[in-house]
């Protein structure tokens, strides 16, 4: 089997098991008025799978599963465990038993997404950063499902969403099996060691690439989290406060904001492999601040202002998403590949808990208008820490080196 046939399978098979990461978000209105939810509690719907993933993946970072199991089948074992954990949040009769249940989905894709990163890995040397754009692109395009099908459905049709999300997840699951192997360049499963995770972080180089990562992180599942929200507050205002359900409307504008972000994905890793890492990553990270902060300035203007705006945001946010995994990918002892990459993203998803918690104070505070300006602190970061790492000597073992 080639790399390329194999990188669409995977591809395919990441878009529809996360499905289930946003599916109780894209039924946030409906889930708050039937559970009587506050705005944190809202919230939560969503901080619960952060949480849930930082969970499952440093437990697989501790114990190096990535690394000393097969990663195709914990891609399915843990698909199948998101599926069962969806349903169980349909079925669930109140929020606590449902928040609990979005945080065993959240520890299912734990090993999902960073195992499917580290067979990419495995079928591709030349190309990397591009490979693994389009599996972060095809994560994207299946997390945005779910407020496609909420624009397409009922509100009362909500446990309909789930229900698709699930069965999504479960078939995407078993697609992974077609894959015969973790690659023709996937180091041999090495002993278990406790000292794995502790070296790994230690690496100056992979420290700038996590640091990077992390002001990414920061401002990139708080907008897809609120981005219904914010739209929807926007046209409130544009119509004068009129009591009409911007729902839909807010839910069709998210699903193309966040599936844009697949393009983002695609013309990251071609131009990093080109120009390198640490530029396209930067350049990426200044476009997406920038939108967050001008993001106000249209906000209850007409959407044909607005939307173009939202859509290079929604495409930049996430171009820098998969380098930053590829990053550490070459920096990272090889034997050890897949532990680094759950070390990173659970760092990642931790972060991603404290913006979309504090993205609606801001907004009680400041009102949505200015809210998201508050996300550009983090690309901030991010652009220090790629452009430190461009100046020292590891920079020449990225793609693109330093040029």
């Amino acid at each position: 089997m080639t790399p390329r046939r194999v990188l669409a399978i995977l591809a395919t098979a990441e878009l529809l098991a996360m499905a289930p990461w946003f599916s109780a978000s894209a039924v946030a209105p409906t889930l708050t008025r039937v559970w009587h939810l506050s705005p944190a509690g809202t919230a939560w719907l969503t901080i619960s799978v952060q949480l849930g993933f930082v969970a499952g993946a440093l437990v697989s970072a501790v114990l190096t599963l990535a690394d000393r199991w097969s990663a195709r089948r914990l891609v399915v074992g843990s698909a199948a465990l998101a599926a069962v954990a969806t349903v169980c949040v349909a079925r669930a009769p109140g929020p606590g038993v449902g928040i609990a249940c979005r945080m065993v989905t959240g520890a299912a894709l734990a090993g999902v997404y960073p195992p499917g990163m580290k067979i990419v890995a495995g079928w591709f040397r030349e190309g990397r950063g591009w490979a693994i754009g389009i599996l972060v692109g095809a994560l994207t395009l299946g997390s945005a499902a779910p407020h496609l099908v909420r624009w397409a459905a009922p509100p009362e049709a909500w446990r309909l969403v789930l229900g698709i999300a699930a069965a999504s997840a479960l078939a995407g699951g078993v697609l992974v099996l077609a894959v015969p192997h973790d690659g023709p360049f996937a180091a041999p499963s090495p002993p278990f060691s406790w000292s794995a995770a502790p070296r790994i972080l230690r690496d100056r180089g992979v420290l700038l690439a996590n640091l990077g990562y992390l002001g990414h992180m920061w401002e990139l599942y708080a907008m897809w989290t609120w981005m219904a929200v914010f739209v929807a507050a926007s046209e409130r205002v544009r119509r004068g406060g009129a009591a009409i359900d911007t729902t839909a409307l807010a839910a069709l504008v998210t699903f193309a904001v966040v599936g844009s972000g697949a393009i983002g994905c695609w013309l990251g890793g071609k131009c990093a492999d080109r120009w390198g890492r640490t530029l396209v990553t930067s350049a990426a990270m200044v476009v997406s601040g920038s939108c967050a902060i001008a993001a106000g300035l249209f906000f209850g203007g007409p959407l044909a202002a607005l939307v173009p705006l939202l859509l290079v945001w929604g495409v930049t946010v996430v171009a820098d998403s998969a380098q930053f995994s590829t990053a550490v990918s070459e920096l990272a002892p090889a034997d050890y590949v897949g532990t680094a990459l759950t070390l990173q993203t659970s760092m990642g998803f931790l972060l991603t808990c404290a913006t979309i918690y504090l993205l609606p104070a801001v907004a009680t505070a400041l009102g949505w208008r200015w809210s998201m300006s508050v996300l550009a602190i983090g690309p901030a970061l991010g652009v220090w820490a790629m452009l430190a790492l461009r100046q020292r000597p590891e920079a020449a073992r990225l793609a693109g080196g330093r040029r």
